[in-house]
């Protein structure tokens, strides 16, 4: 693929066990996108599976991590490395606890706020200048552990207008790839 090409990366954990999850928003994302294509992924030597095509009028690879989220990183430089993508056209689609259930933000930039798969990708990358679509999925109630929360289901209230969000998340993605990010933000960050 030329050099002209982006990455879109959705983040989760691998396998079934972990496939409702609230970690796992990104990954459903990346899904939803595979299917918008027209192809499967395939699986990748860079611990990845991966699909070539288009997406939003450009030359897309998708890729979901097979890494458990804390390792990403390493699989998303390899993929990246692999096909020559500067940092600067790599989107990152995740789960963010610190917006409300349903919410939708995009920028470029920013820490990892405490997201471990961030944390690895800045590390891998050595940069945190890559965009990013946040997929707002609240905070723990009382006192619990903000891990024990990303790694539950939605609840049966959340999961009748999931979907809903999940897809809206994926037209950011094809806002930000074919029109740029200030506009994808004027229409999708609420």
């Amino acid at each position: 693929m030329a050099e002209d090409a982006w990455l879109v990366v959705g983040l989760g954990n691998p396998g079934a066990d972990y496939a409702g999850h609230r970690h796992n928003a990104g990954a459903v994302v990346a899904d939803l996108l595979a299917t918008r294509m027209g192809s499967r992924f395939r699986s990748a030597r860079q611990r990845a599976q991966l699909l070539e095509g288009r997406l939003g009028g450009r030359r897309v690879v998708l890729m979901k991590p097979t890494t458990y989220m804390n390792d990403s990183g390493g699989a998303v430089a390899g993929v990246r490395g692999y096909f020559r993508i500067p940092v600067d056209r790599i989107v990152v689609v995740h789960d963010e606890l610190d917006l409300p259930y349903g919410t939708l933000r995009l920028k470029v930039g920013g820490g990892d706020n405490g997201h471990n798969g961030l944390r690895s990708l800045r590390t891998s990358l050595s940069s945190g200048e890559f965009a990013r679509v946040r997929i707002g999925v609240g905070r723990p109630p009382g006192r619990m552990d903000p891990a024990d929360f990303l790694l539950r289901p939605f609840t049966n209230a959340e999961r009748r207008d999931l979907p809903l969000h999940l897809d809206r998340a994926a037209d950011a993605v094809e806002t930000l790839l074919a029109d740029g990010l200030v506009v994808a933000q004027n229409t999708y960050n609420t």
